[in-house]
């Protein structure tokens, strides 16, 4: 009887047991789910590991440490982070769409369309095109088109083309209505001299090349992602952070570099030794300041304003080659023209150094501008104008050049 009750006891204090079973391995799963969404929780300031403090004057909203799923996806939601990311990572989109539109539709040769003359004149112009083709030496247009620049503003056109046999070209080219009355075919040729001039200038170019604008573009791409993707990763883990920083540094470094290849290729492609006296100075200054940046100290915030300073340094390099490009094409609109977009891009690049250097305005109402306002913000959204900027350049230089060659 005694064996009877004990193993009823037993069974009853068995069947508790599975009875408790379930509910507890559901409450585990409660916790589980619960400690995630904890876990995932935007923090403040002061909670954050020493790796990703900052600025002390955005307060709140950081995401720490978060596994690598969680911080791609955070790419959509909201935290102090979320505009860092979008205004580098559509910045990026822009410049890719626009390098692909100046590859495709940015003319190699002198657009017939662009140029400002008359509707009768383009169709002159038509058919002095197609006419072209028959030159003699067709592989020697580069030399020819040397020879019509330096003779035609000062001595007659007639002598220092005639070893060419051009003069018999242009008269066959030329409309009919030129070639009327008692005139001579050179006394057609000196009246026309100037409109002759005009048209088949264009015709003769060989256009340059464009791998200084391709590389500015590549770099501004380049600045733009990394940027996108630093703000996007660097909280999942010290290490990932350290090598996104460097990352940013080395593309910003690569943007202002780059900047400079334009204007100093196409500014003194006919100076071959002050064109690699300056891009091999702004390409050393890039280097040497990607490798200081790679130094553990160079991330640590007391050297924000440091930081700040090195790379305006690197802009303020490129006064000098402005400043000789003006003196040596003061009387060239086009120096001027791009000049001017050029101050443009250096007053928005400068800016930007100065709010990331002085954190404003969130040093004036910390915690207010946690989400969207803040200076990185601002940063970001300066450096994609100034880039910008700064391609309209580029695209004065090309067509000047394309026009006017050494």
């Amino acid at each position: 009887m005694a064996g009877v009750n004990q193993r009823s006891e037993d069974s009853k204090l068995m069947s508790e047991t599975i009875e408790k079973l379930p509910v507890s391995a559901s409450r585990k799963g409660k916790g589980k789910r619960l400690w995630k969404k904890v876990k995932y929780q935007l923090v403040e300031y002061h909670c954050l590991p020493g790796y990703l403090r900052d600025n002390e004057f955005i307060l709140g909203h950081y995401r720490s440490e978060w596994p690598l799923k969680q911080v791609l996806l955070s790419v959509f939601t909201i935290h102090n982070e979320t505009l860092n990311v979008w205004t580098h990572l559509i910045g990026f989109f822009l410049f890719l769409c626009l390098t692909i539109y100046t590859a495709i539709e940015v003319p190699k040769v002198v657009d017939l369309h662009s140029l400002q003359l008359p509707e009768v004149l383009k169709a002159d112009l038509h058919k002095l095109q197609e006419c072209l083709p028959s030159l003699p030496n067709m592989h020697d247009l580069h030399k020819l088109r040397e020879e019509l620049k330096s003779t035609l503003p000062s001595i007659d056109l007639l002598p220092s083309l005639s070893g060419w046999h051009v003069m018999d070209l242009l008269y066959n080219c030329l409309p009919d209505r030129f070639s009327h009355g008692n005139q001579s075919d050179v006394c057609v040729l000196r009246s026309m001299k100037a409109e002759i001039a005009n048209l088949i200038a264009p015709l003769m170019m060989r256009p340059i090349t464009r791998w200084p604008f391709f590389a500015f573009m590549g770099g501004a791409m380049f600045c733009l992602l990394a940027s996108s993707t630093c703000h996007l990763l660097s909280c999942h883990s010290e290490r990932l952070s350290y090598i996104m920083l460097r990352l940013d540094y080395a593309g910003i470094a690569a943007l202002i570099s780059t900047s400079f290849y334009p204007p100093v290729y196409y500014s003194f492609m006919c100076n071959p030794f002050f064109c690699n006296l300056y891009m091999g100075f702004i390409t050393v200054l890039g280097v040497a300041t990607i490798l200081v940046s790679l130094l553990p100290v160079f991330q640590n915030p007391e050297f924000r304003t440091i930081r700040a300073s090195l790379f305006l340094g690197m802009g303020l390099s490129g006064i000098g080659p402005i400043l000789h490009k003006l003196i040596l094409f003061w009387d060239q609109p086009e120096a001027l023209h791009t000049t001017g977009y050029e101050v443009l891009m250096g007053i928005f690049y400068g800016l930007g150094a100065l709010v990331y250097a002085t954190r404003i305005p969130e040093r004036w109402m910390p915690g207010k501008f946690d989400i969207a306002g803040h200076s990185h913000q601002l940063f970001h959204v300066l450096v994609v104008a100034g880039a910008y900027t700064h391609y309209h350049a580029g695209l004065v230089y090309l067509k000047w050049r394309d026009l006017e060659g050494c």
